[in-house]
């Protein structure tokens, strides 16, 4: 494929971000995390932990999910966060930038069909890695 007919990935997408996460990051908070096995979340959570990485279940009720404890907010999380993964629909989103902000997390991911671009550009603003609209499924199975 040259140049020219390359995908192009939009600025939320960066392939260096997503590497960094993917390859670097270990302690991963996600948020609306919950015990229901047939929710997204709950089996992108499963992908995480079978790829090496902690997961932390961030949810209202605080469930322990996939035998990790469960927090009811990012700012309960006692411990250094790698990525704050979020599942929530795009207009609830932002808030957790944020939180990841307030916190010191290493990073924000927005699940697929999550965007929010003025919580992107907070994230920029606070030299926050962020990658939006994608899913660590989908990267890890790109690479191959």
């Amino acid at each position: 494929m040259t140049s020219d007919t390359a995908p192009t990935r939009m600025a939320w997408q960066q392939q260096d971000v997503i590497d960094h996460f993917l390859d670097e990051a270990e302690v991963w908070a996600v948020v609306g995390l919950s015990g229901d096995p047939d929710k997204t979340a709950f089996r992108i959570a499963r992908l995480l932990q079978n790829n090496g990485k902690k997961i932390v279940p961030i949810h209202p009720s605080a469930p322990t999910v996939l035998g990790q404890q469960g927090y009811a907010a990012l700012a309960d999380v006692p411990f250094q966060v790698d990525v704050v993964d979020v599942f929530r629909r795009s207009e609830a989103a932002g808030q957790f930038v944020d939180e990841a902000i307030a916190i010191g997390a290493g990073g924000v991911w927005f699940q697929l069909g999550v965007v929010d671009h003025d919580a992107f550009a907070r994230a920029q603003a606070a030299n926050l890695p962020m990658v939006m609209d994608t899913c660590p499924a989908i990267e890890w199975r790109e690479r191959g």
